[in-house]
């Protein structure tokens, strides 16, 4: 296990099948404290075993036979619990060959009842999400805590308490009927795209992002579209991540550096993400029906579909924007409106904007916000502003690649401030 190549093979297994065991886990033993168990105990034997064995040719038949056993024998031992052994037992001999082999054909119906169980509106808001992040994605306390800016001990008390909501109120594992669907789906949407976001720009480490997150994510929205092919916003948000995971090749350059989307080399881009997303754009904005996910999706096409920044549809940008404002206003929607304001009217106005928001409490500790003030001083010539603003992102940025790109845009910002001085002295 020492072989970096054989671990991340193995790592990737484990991304593919993880939510698939868990949810037919959670299926087969309606509890979901057990199913997590006896998932990591079957990953763990797995580490074990397949390098020394092999990855077998089914391996996700081979982790939830694994993962049956480990729980009959957990059940075996709780005395509490006795009564349930001899029907698990007879329930795991009896095998059933199209049922562990379905496992490797992604088991879509028991991952979507996992999915809107933990969507369930009992569960509060924060809790939902806490704990789809660590069940459906995968992620640790840790990564769940760092995703929703909050601190682990937050993110382990909204986790236990969903646990323990859903098992206290005896929450069904199916999927909603068709009076029930319109309020959870927007939840299972927000937490797929937590889980895509966090895939792009992880929030903390040394790398730009987690490519496993990101497929994972895809993978879910498919799964969404396929069974809920009818709501606009299922579409747009899947359109919204084939859009922009379409810059996934040129957003890293060869030293493993951040490449910001102006300075990229759009020739890679995915042609054939970009195509399918703008089709199911089309698709979300038919009849006028598309909510936040679709309007997003729309102005990452038209980022898409432009041969560079200059010679992108700034104006409509910034009117996609303003529909976005109405829809779901919020800081981060305002940050990149003035954004893209600037490059429509100049810097000046984007600035103004900007400081606008300089009260916004989410904005405190969100680098891009400082980052955006620097680049638009930085533009207008007021360097010494500009350096204190990349200070300021350098003191929040939380992951490696993020704190590189600063140092380098203030290292920039100081030599041109050293330059205009030594101007202004001759």
């Amino acid at each position: 296990m020492n072989d970096p190549g054989v671990h991340r093979a193995l790592e990737s297994v484990f991304r593919a099948e993880r939510s698939i065991l868990l949810a037919s886990l959670v299926q087969r033993y309606r509890d979901l404290d057990l199913a997590e168990e006896v998932t990591s105990d079957a990953i763990e034997s797995a580490l074990k075993h397949w390098p020394v064995d092999g990855v077998p040719v089914r391996p996700g038949a081979w982790l939830l036979t694994t993962a049956r056993r480990k729980a009959v024998d957990r059940l075996r031992r709780d005395q509490s619990l006795a009564a349930k052994v001899g029907v698990l037992q007879s329930d795991t001999d009896r095998r059933e060959p199209s049922r562990l082999n379905s496992l490797d054909d992604a088991l879509p119906d028991d991952r979507l009842q996992l999915f809107f169980t933990c969507a369930h509106p009992a569960l509060a808001a924060g809790d939902r999400l806490a704990l789809t992040l660590r069940c459906l994605a995968g992620l640790t306390t840790g990564e769940v805590a760092r995703a929703l800016l909050i601190p682990p001990a937050t993110a382990a008390q909204r986790i236990v308490r969903a646990k323990n909501k859903i098992r206290a109120a005896r929450i069904p594992f199916r999927l909603p009927g068709p009076d029930e669907l319109a309020g959870r789906v927007p939840m299972v949407l927000e937490v797929v795209y937590s889980i895509f976001t966090e895939g792009y720009s992880a929030t903390a480490g040394d790398h730009v992002g987690r490519i496993g997150l990101t497929d994972e994510a895809l993978g879910m929205g498919r799964l969404l579209h396929a069974a809920l092919p009818a709501e606009p916003e299922v579409t747009g948000l899947l359109a919204l991540m084939l859009l922009v995971d379409a810059r996934r090749d040129a957003r890293i350059g060869p030293d493993g550096e951040i490449v910001l989307l102006a300075d990229q080399d759009r020739r890679l881009w995915n042609a054939e993400s970009i195509a399918e997303g703008k089709e199911l754009v089309l698709e979300a904005l038919g009849g006028g029906r598309g909510g936040p996910y679709a309007v997003q999706a729309a102005i990452a096409a038209l980022h898409d579909e432009s041969p560079d920044a200059d010679s992108t549809d700034w104006p409509q940008i910034v009117a996609l924007y303003d529909v976005l404002m109405t829809r779901t206003p919020s800081a981060i929607v305002a940050l990149n409106r003035a954004v893209a304001l600037a490059m429509r009217d100049g810097p000046g106005p984007g600035l103004r904007e900007l400081d606008r928001l300089a009260g916004e409490a989410s904005l405190r500790r969100y680098h891009p916000y400082p980052m955006a003030r620097a680049d638009l001083l930085q533009r207008l010539g007021r360097f010494e502003e500009a350096a204190i603003e990349y200070r300021r992102a350098l003191d929040v940025a939380r992951t490696a690649p993020e704190k590189r790109l600063l140092r380098r845009r203030l290292e920039e910002v100081t030599t041109c401030r050293g330059q205009a001085d030594r101007t202004t002295s001759t």
